[in-house]
């Protein structure tokens, strides 16, 4: 058995486990409403030169990103905490999520399901995304509202929005957006996005519409 030299092999154990947990640690948290993203969330992130102000920048900066990948900007939100723009293809379908910083106008692949899920553009992307996307529009809705209904009283799902490997779901407190969610579209799993802050206006692009 090859024995590793003291001292030169311990820094690449200690990179391994610490990688580990990460992965680890978003794993338990699907589903969950309690996450925060930390700082250490690498998402290939693009800056811009002075603060974002108003939807004109938000929308501006998150083209400079989805530029990358020959994409387009399709709605943008904000909330309390930053703005939230979703990319969308040639044809119109969703294709990643990025959230901008109003201070720096930095933007970055949104935590999360577009990070974790979204088997073209996010951490597990694949060449070519296999399999059929086995749960339909209609039924993540419904699953969103039952989880709504047990976590979330009062609130209820909107039509949702296709991203590869998931859907994303405004939240509704009547006719008024409250935040958003994720239903997988493989598992069925659903993860709540916590880390928008109070929703504060729209201005909408809106994507191909979905047929429950």
């Amino acid at each position: 058995m090859r024995t590793v030299p003291r001292g030169r092999g311990v820094p690449l154990v200690v990179l391994v486990v610490a990688v580990s947990a990460l992965i680890a640690s978003l794993v338990w948290v699907v589903g969950a409403d309690t996450w925060r993203p930390g700082p250490w969330a690498m998402t290939g992130a693009v800056s811009r030169e002075g603060p974002v102000r108003d939807f004109s920048d938000a929308e501006q900066a998150a083209q400079r990103f989805a530029d990358r990948w020959n994409l387009r900007v399709g709605e943008v939100m904000r909330f309390s905490d930053g703005y939230y723009a979703q990319l969308l293809d040639s044809r119109g379908r969703g294709a990643t999520e990025v959230l901008i910083d109003p201070g720096g106008g930095t933007v970055h692949r949104e935590f999360g399901p577009a990070m974790m899920w979204n088997t073209a553009y996010g951490m597990m992307a694949r060449p070519v995304e296999t399999g059929s996307r086995t749960i339909e529009p209609g039924r993540a809705v419904r699953i969103a509202d039952q989880w709504l209904g047990e976590h979330r009283p009062g609130l209820r799902a909107a039509e949702p929005t296709a991203f590869p490997g998931y859907y994303t779901l405004h939240t509704l407190r009547g006719d008024r957006i409250t935040g958003m969610l994720s239903v997988n579209s493989s598992t069925g799993q659903v993860w709540y996005h916590t880390w928008h802050g109070e929703f504060l206006g729209t201005s909408e692009h809106p994507p191909t519409p979905l047929t429950p």
